[in-house]
């Protein structure tokens, strides 16, 4: 302590001599003006198309290469999935050097090294650079590409797929380019587990023979190199690349917008919050005249913190973790502007609206002088500390090729910054945000949203998510006579072992096991009445505990805010249900299906954390659990599957809980169940 308070009077001391030596009465002299010079990459191009930017930097014993093959978008069809799984195929292993023993040298040499279906990336010290461009260009001239890596990666393409069923982000990507652009665009098409089911092994290759080859690649290389030497090696390695026969297949043209504005709206059922996206096509290029207006007029909308739609929707109405918005640019004239966020499904119709009124705002409002000259110069400081990496200089080189700019498109870059005037935002936000033609699609659970946002009196059109049309979503729950929540949770301890049984009970312990990662990890419930201590161990090493009692709930032992806290309150007890079954909140809301049985779905409201239990209709057991916690605007949703019930002691538990913790299944086993011993007051504490 005396050390702290030492230090802290230092500190104050140093505050009050720099104070006493600035004028606080004459704003600071502003420094020069940035002089933007941007060195040109040296070039050559090899015989077969494929051409080299090189740029020099000797800074760090480092160099990079990246490979780019710049085809037009390709629209694959009924057979879309074939590019991704190409991708997932190159970059491990070559026809002379196996997956094992390649990948097993990228790692001995410290380096990286990794492909797509349109290009590749290496990296390495500079001393094994000349080794890796030589792996780099045998993989990509001379691929391992083998039935069996196939059916592997088509098996976890397939995995992946069903583990997105759910995904309100995932729907709303997919929903929303396939709106935007169309289905058959290259841009809306979408993977399913149908087409990836017709694709073959021999589409693969067909597909890397017809599309990954040198007429239109670029090769990009920064770092300690010397140009005359580096060329000779890329001539070395690239020469034998065979060029081959162009596709010039046309981009089709996306999807017109909407007539009028309109919400596109897609139900899941599950969902916590609903996924909002405020859209409209736009033909918008990097050589438009208003390309820099336009930067500055979407960066003022919604390009952070500072932007319309986040001070309103966060800091404002704290509606939503995060507001944003973009304005994509494309070669081809299909990109789009869009406004997106995720908020709590009660307030989804408010944040619509409010989402609305900024995008009005810019577009009738002049945008105040010192916040537009704010926008400013955050761009040109992004700009200026984006030239001290290497990387900046080749990306701008390239993208004078690939975008028809001019020469000095960089080196004129802050003017045209400076230049934007409060006019060019209006004139630029009337242009590309189109207020009678904004197709504002909602993923969200119909059952609680629906209602509000016809209030809006935005006319609303059904999608499934797949982007087809559907109907208006039916919400009636036609319950069995007799059928209420006391009845389910009642039929509920009847299937564990019967409620007074339960309540007679002192203690009730449990442990789980699974392994995340190679890691041992398991989770200990210790229960009482109206208590709960949980502990999650990995590898022996107390990880989390959470305790929750009628006095007090903590994890770490640090308090949780009060709202949190009397929420988690009622997870404790030697049963759950028993606390929820007098819950005056708590309502069955439809029945669903849980892996081909049905079950009703009860919900039980919380400030902070609200729980959403699943019923097996004709047992009566518990099969599905979602805890979802929303703080600050953001919601986080745990869902966990309850099966293989085993008795102990006349009393059953699940036997198997299943869970996804960041995309991955986690699967925990039941290791014990005590009751009545191994717990005492002590350890709730």
């Amino acid at each position: 302590m005396k050390t702290k308070i030492v230090a802290f009077f230092a500190l104050f001391i140093i505050t009050i001599s720099a104070n006493a030596q600035i004028d606080r009465s004459q704003p600071p002299v502003a420094g020069p003006e940035p002089e933007i010079s941007i060195d040109k990459p040296k070039e050559f191009e090899l015989k077969n198309g494929l051409k080299v930017l090189v740029v020099e930097n000797h800074k760090l014993p480092k160099v990079t290469y990246s490979l780019r093959i710049d085809n037009k978008p390709i629209a694959t069809g009924n057979k879309a999935g074939v590019e991704s799984l190409l991708g997932s195929m190159l970059g491990n292993g070559t026809t002379s050097i196996s997956k094992d023993k390649f990948n097993e040298e990228v790692d001995f040499l410290g380096a990286n090294l990794n492909f797509g279906f349109s290009g590749g990336f290496a990296s390495s010290l500079t001393k094994y650079s000349e080794r890796i461009l030589e792996l780099l260009s045998d993989a990509a001239i001379n691929p391992l590409l083998t039935e069996e890596e196939f059916n592997k990666e088509k098996d976890k393409l397939l995995e992946g797929l069903k583990a997105d069923e759910k995904s309100s982000d995932a729907i709303a990507s997919r929903v929303g380019s396939a709106l935007s652009y169309g289905t058959k665009h290259p841009y809306g098409e979408y993977i399913t587990e149908e087409t990836i089911n017709n694709v073959s092994f021999g589409d693969a290759v067909a597909f890397y023979e017809t599309y990954f080859n040198p007429n239109n690649a670029y090769l990009v290389i920064i770092g300690d190199v010397e140009y005359k030497d580096v060329k000779k090696q890329v001539k070395k390695y690239f020469n034998d690349w065979t060029k081959s026969v162009d596709v010039n297949s046309a981009v089709p043209q996306p999807n017109p917008n909407v007539q009028y504005t309109q919400i596109n709206f897609i139900d899941v059922p599950d969902a916590t919050q609903s996924n909002l996206s405020i859209t409209n096509n736009v033909k918008f290029k990097m050589n438009d005249e208003d390309y820099h207006a336009a930067l500055i007029t979407n960066n003022i909308l919604g390009g952070g913190g500072e932007g319309y739609l986040f001070k309103n929707l966060r800091e404002d109405k704290g509606y939503t973790y995060g507001a944003y918005s973009s304005l994509g640019n494309d070669r081809y004239g299909a990109s789009r502007f869009n406004a997106t966020a995720k908020v709590r499904n009660e307030v989804t119709d408010s944040a619509v609206v409010e989402a609305l009124k900024e995008i009005k705002r810019i577009r009738t409002e002049p945008v105040d002088a010192q916040l537009l000259e704010d926008a400013k110069q955050k761009y040109i400081g992004n700009f200026v500390m984006a030239l001290e990496r290497p990387q900046t200089i080749a990306n701008y080189a390239l993208n004078i090729k690939l975008n028809d700019l001019p020469e000095d498109f960089y080196t004129t870059y802050l003017q045209k910054i400076k230049d934007v005037t409060v006019e060019d935002i209006t004139r630029v936000a009337n242009k590309y945000f189109k207020a009678d033609n904004l197709r504002i699609i909602v993923v969200g659970n119909g059952a609680e949203v629906l209602e509000n946002l016809e209030k809006t009196e935005i006319p609303i059109k059904y999608f499934d998510k797949y982007a087809n049309p559907s109907q208006k979503p039916k919400f009636e729950v036609k319950l069995p006579e007799g059928v209420n929540v006391s009845s389910v949770l009642n039929k509920y301890f009847d299937a564990i072992g019967g409620k007074d049984k339960i309540e007679a009970l002192n203690s009730i312990l449990l442990k789980y096991e699974a392994s995340i990662q190679g890691s041992a990890v398991i989770s200990e419930e210790k229960r009482m009445s109206g208590k709960l201590a949980q502990t999650l161990y990995m590898n022996g090493n107390p990880m989390m505990a959470i305790l929750a009692t009628q006095e007090t709930a903590t994890i770490n032992k640090n308090p949780l805010p009060p709202g949190m806290a009397n929420d988690m309150k009622q997870l404790g007890g030697l049963v759950t249900e028993l606390n929820l079954l007098n819950s005056e909140t708590a309502k069955i809301t439809g029945i669903e299906k849980i892996e081909g049985k049905e079950a009703y779905k009860v919900q039980f409201p919380g400030e902070v954390v609200s729980l959403t239990f699943f019923y097996d209709v004709e047992s009566g057991l518990k099969v599905k659990e979602i805890q979802t916690t929303s703080m600050q605007g953001q919601t986080q949703s745990q869902e966990t599957f309850l099966k293989d019930y085993k008795e102990y002691d006349g009393i059953k538990f699940p036997g198997t809980r299943e869970g996804s913790q960041m995309g991955q299944l986690v699967v925990f086993k039941l290791l014990e169940a005590k009751l009545n011993e191994g717990i005492t007051d002590a350890d709730f504490n």
